[in-house]
């Protein structure tokens, strides 16, 4: 039996957690493939994550104790629900939905005060990422304040590594959704035209998606929606707060903004990391990892390598779009990117027209947020 390596850092002490950003830096020049016993193997260089991203035999995406379809999945089995999802992101999909999220939007941003002080991620952030997820899956208003205190609960219980605590955490969730579809059931009517209604009358290699599956589908698309279109509302106004000069380019011209989005949340990652496990002993950035071994892939540090990307703090809307992974690459992209960078697209299409400044409180200071969410978990921000 192989020794156990040890611990080359601490992903949840204090001064990690204080600054994610800055500490992975720091690790991806001194050990970008890193071991501690929280995340086991850390993979910190934007070569080495894509080494992991392009390579599914080897690096397993099996990695959970329940069923997660299709991001927990390898081929075969991965391609025919990755065939069947990949629809509900289609540009008519997304086109049908763009009003309806326009609205939400331009209700929250208007909702702002005209002159004051705001904290943005419980005022504004979370409100608008609640909504556009229950909108997008047609689900009830009701569910916005249950699905707010599951979202702590989650990143509270994934901080603590506790498997019960999580377990405990995805069976509420779980108890959520097969009450909606519950509920879809007992009404009888036509099947509807919202993502909940269609996967209820899916299919898969001939036969109907199990409750099972369906409720792993939903927990996989809220748990990326709820988390990240929050952090990411947070980071993108907190960048432009602190540069008044971008905030008025983008003012003066919006189409700029998609671009932008994309770029500052690669400086700044919303979503911090992903899972995978080895199939069998592999090198990995001059580190040998035994079969079975867990690992973290931090694209919070990949997108900041300034083997790929130079300076990781210098803002340029000329880099080489492909090589942002803010929404992986490979087989496992996030198939829900399109309607993510339309929620983000219009989100601050909205706040920057309605709003003529934003600007940091000096006396206020942001908080971080804490692994495994980005961005800010308080912003106060003053707004005219």
């Amino acid at each position: 039996m192989s020794e156990e390596p040890k611990s080359d850092w601490d992903p949840r002490s204090a001064d990690v957690l204080a600054d994610q950003i800055a500490a992975y830096d720091a690790l991806r020049a001194r050990c970008p493939v890193a071991h501690s016993e929280y995340l086991q193997w850390s993979v910190l260089r934007h070569a080495d994550v894509m080494q992991v991203l392009l390579d599914h035999e080897t690096f397993s995406s099996a990695v959970s104790s329940y069923p997660s379809v299709p991001n927990g999945m390898d081929p075969p089995e991965h391609t025919s629900f990755r065939r069947l999802i990949e629809p509900y992101f289609a540009p008519q999909h997304m086109q049908a939905f763009e009003p309806r999220c326009r609205a939400i939007a331009h209700e929250l941003a208007a909702s702002l005060p005209k002159a004051g002080e705001v904290e943005l991620i419980n005022g504004f952030a979370q409100d608008f990422a609640l909504r556009i997820q229950c909108a997008f899956m047609g689900w009830s208003t009701d569910l916005h304040e249950p699905l707010r205190q599951w979202t702590g609960k989650n990143h509270k219980a994934t901080l603590a590594g506790l498997h019960a605590a999580k377990a405990e955490v995805a069976l509420e969730f779980d108890g959520y959704i097969r009450g909606i579809l519950e509920t879809r059931r007992a009404e009888g009517g036509m099947p509807g035209e919202d993502p909940t209604d269609r996967l209820l009358n899916e299919q898969v290699e001939g036969r109907p998606l199990s409750d099972e599956e369906i409720v792993s589908i939903l927990r996989n698309w809220t748990v990326g929606e709820l988390g990240t279109i929050s952090a990411s509302v947070g980071i993108v106004t907190h960048y432009l707060a602190a540069r008044p000069e971008l905030q008025r380019q983008l003012r003066e011209d919006l189409s700029l903004l998609p671009a932008a989005i994309d770029e500052i949340l690669r400086i700044d990652a919303p979503l911090i990391a992903n899972r995978r496990t080895t199939t069998r002993a592999v090198e990995l950035g001059g580190r040998r990892i035994e079969a079975g071994e867990r690992l973290t892939l931090l694209w919070a540090s990949a997108n900041r390598d300034e083997q790929v990307f130079g300076d990781p703090d210098a803002f340029r809307l000329d880099h080489d779009p492909s090589l942002n992974l803010l929404y992986g690459a490979g087989i496992h992209v996030c198939p829900g990117a399109p309607l993510a960078r339309m929620e983000l697209r219009i989100v601050m299409e909205e706040l920057l027209t309605q709003t003529r400044h934003i600007a940091l409180l000096p006396d206020q200071p942001p908080v971080r947020a804490c692994y495994p969410a980005g961005g800010f978990s308080e912003l106060p921000l003053h707004i005219d």
